[in-house]
């Protein structure tokens, strides 16, 4: 068994894996290599096979989407650590020794993320993931570095190593018995939102999770869904309402429910005045997750045994701080309300 596998998942990425994977090789001295494939129709596979022979290919056949693609992978694939590595992802020498000196150090981690700023603008912080991710009281995900659309630009603001709610699917090193242990990713949700629900699970479970600053990659961003798909909207939407039905405490679920319905559909009708592909993903995402409603209910029961409450959660609303008071810096929200386990 090796003992870190930096694992890439695959889908009509060769640009990004002519781009990036060379540093990845470079960089990643002491790992075992692993671009597993979804089932791609451009070079990809004989990019690998032909110009990266130290890599292992994994050939999946067909794209099982981000969250089923990974569990496929991962389940052929023995290591004590998992890095979660996205093919548009840009490393850095050094990037990987601290997050594996973390979770050898400390074994109540059980996730960490480095900070990961943006490819295209590397003095900012990158949309998914920035310096580690929190949820607030109606699980709306944000990050210090990024508020929703905000991206902050990075003056060292950050570089404390603490815990967070949630670390980002572009760049986690995992330790390997934990996730298999949880269940892996929740292949329901496809792509987006899988490692909030993940991390979540961890939380409940009674592991941390980090994001140690002094790790530092860049990310591309929206490599298969770009930022204006409406796909992407739809799974935002619809794994949203997912994981706060899976994950909120019973005295306060269906109140959070019912408010965040509401706030997806004002969502909806300020998606009006760019086209009606917007607006009819939230919809079609709430009639899917009622559809699904049986599914989801069982998912929540058989996380029942754990616990509802967990640290580094908002207690406040960032639709709100956002919105209304127009607080635009992760340094701006109270920090007596990071108390709160709802």
């Amino acid at each position: 068994m090796t003992r870190t596998a930096v694992v890439i998942l695959n889908f009509n990425g060769e640009h990004f894996l002519r781009a990036f994977l060379p540093a990845v090789v470079a960089h990643s001295p002491d790992a075992t290599l692993v671009v597993a494939d979804n089932g791609s129709t451009d070079g990809s596979q004989r990019l690998v096979r032909e110009q990266f022979p130290t890599i292992t290919l994994l050939d999946l056949g067909q794209n099982w989407g981000f969250c089923e693609g990974y569990n496929r992978a991962l389940a052929q694939v023995a290591a004590d650590y998992y890095v979660l590595l996205n093919s548009d992802v840009e490393v850095t020498p050094g990037w990987l020794a601290p997050l594996i000196n973390w979770l050898d150090g400390n074994p109540n981690t059980a996730a960490v993320q480095p900070k990961i700023k943006a490819q295209r603008q590397k003095t900012h912080f990158e949309y998914a993931g920035a310096a580690g991710g929190f949820v607030d009281v109606l699980g709306y995900p944000f990050c210090r570095g990024r508020i929703f659309s905000h991206l902050e630009e990075d003056a060292g603001q950050y570089d404390q190593p603490r815990p967070v709610f949630w670390a980002s699917g572009a760049c986690m090193l995992v330790r390997a018995s934990v996730f298999h242990a949880l269940g892996g990713l929740d292949k329901d949700y496809f792509a987006h939102m899988e490692e909030i629900d993940l991390c979540w699970k961890v939380r409940r479970s009674g592991f941390e999770v980090w994001c140690l600053p002094e790790s530092t990659v860049f990310h591309v961003g929206g490599g298969t869904l770009a930022a204006g798909s409406s796909r992407k909207t739809y799974l935002n939407f619809r794994n949203g309402l997912s994981l706060l039905y899976k994950h909120a405490p019973p005295p306060d679920l269906w109140w959070k429910i019912a408010l965040r319905l509401m706030l997806d559909w004002v969502a909806a009708l300020s998606f009006v005045r760019t086209g009606w592909a917007h607006t009819a993903a939230v919809f079609r995402a709430h009639y899917h997750f009622v559809k699904s409603f049986p599914r989801e209910r069982a998912k929540r029961r058989a996380l029942a045994a754990t616990p509802y409450a967990v640290t580094e959660m908002y207690g406040g609303s960032v639709v709100r701080d956002y919105y209304l008071n127009g607080t635009q810096r992760f340094s701006e929200l109270p920090k007596a309300r990071f108390s709160s386990p709802k």
